[in-house]
C-alpha cells in the first residue's frame, strides 16, 4: 500500500532519555535530540518569560483573583525543544514526559514530535506513513492515545505501533529472543516469541542509566569534587595557555536546570571511565584499585578509583546505591532486583517449550562504552543460576551505534519490508473504526 520509492516512512522512537527519528530503509536516525523539554511560564500577553511569583502577585493587584485560578487564566507554558535546551535561560525548568517508562504528559510528546517531522526531518507529515516505537510495558490507553494524537494533529494517512523489544529482535535478525533494554529511566526485560511480546515475561527495574548518572555525581559529591556547569562559568586568559576560571552570577536558573547541565558531565564521565566489574564488587578488594583521570569543562582534574566499578555493578546489585550518600532508597513496596534475577524471572514466566532457546538468544540493547563487559558478566551470572541443561549465551552488537539505536534500527527494518506495507493502521480504517481499532492492527 505504502511501498516502493513513491514515499518513505518514518520511523521515530521517543525514549526517556533521547527521541530518534529518520526514515525508514535508512542505517541510523537522520534526528537524535533529547527527549526532555524546557519550560517557562508565560503570560498569555507578552513573550518575555516572568517568574511565576511576579505574574501571580502583578495580576492579583488588578483583580484580587487568587494565584491559582489567575495561573489557569492567564498563563501559558513555552517549551523549548532539542537544541533550544542547550541555551540557559531565566527561569526555565526542564520536564520530561515519562515516569518509569510511562507517558504522564501529552502535550510534551506532542512537541516532541512536531519538532522532529518539521523543524528537523523537514517532512509533511501527512504525506509520510508513521512507524513509531513504544515501550512493552505500554497500555491499550497509551497506545490509543497516541493513535488519536498522531491521526488528529498531523493528518498521517498510516500509523503503526510497534513493541521496543521486537524492534531490537528484528534489528538482530532474530524472531525469538530475550531483550535486555538498559535505557536512561529504566530497565526492561522482555520475551520476544515469533514477533510477538510475552506480556507475561515482561519484567522492570527503575535501575536505568540516569539512576547510575545520579550515583555517580552524588559519589563525586560526597568526595568534595564541584560539578560546575558550563553555562556557570567562564575562562579567562591571564597569561598565554593559562587561563581563570569566573564565575557567572546567574541567579535565576533553575535547580532543575542546573541539574540537567551537572547530570550532562556526570554521564559523561561514567560512560569514559566505568567499567562493569567480573566479579561482584566489594570495598575491601577495589579499595586500591588504579585511579583514572578526568577533565571537567572547568579545567579541574579528578582521579575516579573504586566508583568507576561500583557504579555500574549497582545494575547487579542495587542495594549498592545506599552505601553513596544523598542517594534516596528505593520504596520497600518496590523490591528492586538485579540484572540476572530479572533475566531468570522473565524467563521462567514463560512457556518451558521456549525457556532453552530464550536463554540462547539474549540480547543487550544500550549504548554504554562497558556493554562488552556487561554483556561477559551477565553471561556468568545467569549460567550461575539457570537450569544446568540450559545453554546461555548473551548478545550485543560491538558497533555502538546500532547498540544505541537498536530499536530504531529494527523499526527502520520493518516499516522498509514489501510484507509489512499491508500491516498498516490506515486513516481510513480510523475514521470507520475508531481507535480501539489500533488494539487489532499492532497487537
Amino acid at each position: 500500500m505504502y511501498g516502493g520509492d513513491e514515499v518513505s516512512a518514518i520511523v521515530i522512537d521517543v525514549g526517556s532519555y533521547s527521541c530518534k527519528a529518520g526514515y525508514a530503509g535508512d542505517d541510523t536516525p537522520k534526528a537524535v535530540f533529547p527527549s526532555v523539554v524546557g519550560s517557562i511560564e508565560q503570560t498569555e500577553d507578552t513573550d518575555d518569560p516572568k517568574p511565576e511569583k511576579e505574574a501571580d502577585s502583578a495580576s492579583d493587584s488588578k483583580n484580587g483573583a487568587k494565584p491559582m485560578d489567575v495561573d489557569k487564566a492567564k498563563t501559558k507554558r513555552r517549551l523549548y525543544v532539542g537544541q533550544e535546551l542547550e541555551f540557559r535561560r531565566d527561569h526555565m525548568e526542564v520536564i520530561s514526559s515519562m515516569k518509569d517508562g510511562t507517558v504522564t504528559d501529552w502535550d510534551i510528546v506532542d512537541n516532541i514530535w512536531n519538532h522532529a517531522f518539521r523543524r528537523r526531518l523537514l517532512i509533511n507529515p501527512e504525506e509520510h506513513p508513521m512507524l513509531i516505537a513504544e515501550p512493552s510495558t505500554n497500555t491499550a490507553q497509551q497506545r490509543e492515545k497516541a493513535a488519536e494524537l498522531i491521526f488528529e494533529n498531523y493528518k498521517v494517512p498510516a500509523l503503526f505501533l510497534a513493541k521496543n523489544a521486537v524492534l531490537t529482535s528484528f534489528a538482530s535478525g532474530r524472531a525469538t529472543s530475550l531483550v535486555v533494554d538498559s535505557g536512561g529511566g529504566s530497565t526492561v526485560v522482555s520475551a520476544v516469541h515469533d514477533g510477538f511480546v510475552l506480556q507475561k515475561s515482561v519484567s522492570t527495574s527503575p535501575v536505568g542509566g540516569e539512576f547510575l548518572t545520579d550515583c555517580m555525581m552524588k559519589s563525586l559529591e560526597s568526595k568534595g569534587i564541584v560539578i560546575r556547569p558550563r553555562y556557570s562559568f567562564k575562562k579567562k586568559e591571564i597569561s598565554p595557555g593559562e587561563y581563570k576560571i569566573v564565575d557567572l552570577d546567574l541567579p535565576n536558573t533553575t535547580e532543575s536546570y542546573r541539574l540537567y547541565c551537572m547530570r550532562a558531565i556526570a554521564s559523561d564521565v561514567k560512560e569514559s571511565v566505568c567499567r562493569v566489574p567480573d566479579t561482584a564488587f566489594d570495598e575491601v578488594a577495589y579499595a586500591n584499585v588504579p585511579t583514572t583521570s578526568y577533565e571537567l569543562p572547568d579545567g579541574q582534574t579528578i582521579e575516579v578509583g573504586a566508583d568507576r566499578f561500583k557504579v555500574p555493578d549497582i545494575l547487579f546489585n542495587p542495594s549498592l546505591s545506599q552505601t553513596i550518600p544523598g542517594i534516596d532508597g528505593f520504596a520497600d513496596s518496590i523490591p528492586v532486583r538485579g540484572l540476572q534475577r530479572m533475566v531468570i524471572d522473565s524467563v521462567n514466566k514463560c512457556d518451558v517449550d521456549i525457556r532453552k532457546e530464550l536463554f540462547s538468544n539474549i540480547l543487550l540493547s544500550g549504548g554504554s562504552s562497558s556493554i562488552l563487559q556487561l554483556k561477559e558478566r551477565l553471561e556468568k551470572e545467569v549460567l550461575e543460576e539457570s537450569p544446568q541443561a540450559a545453554r546461555v549465551k548473551v548478545m550485543a552488537s560491538g558497533n555502538s551505534v546500532e547498540r544505541r539505536f537498536s530499536v530504531w534500527i529494527g523499526g527502520s527494518i520493518l516499516a522498509s519490508l514489501g510484507s509489512f506495507q499491508q500491516m498498516w493502521f490506515s486513516k481510513a480504517e480510523y475514521e470507520e473504526h475508531g481507535v480501539s481499532y489500533i488494539q487489532r492492527k499492532c497487537p
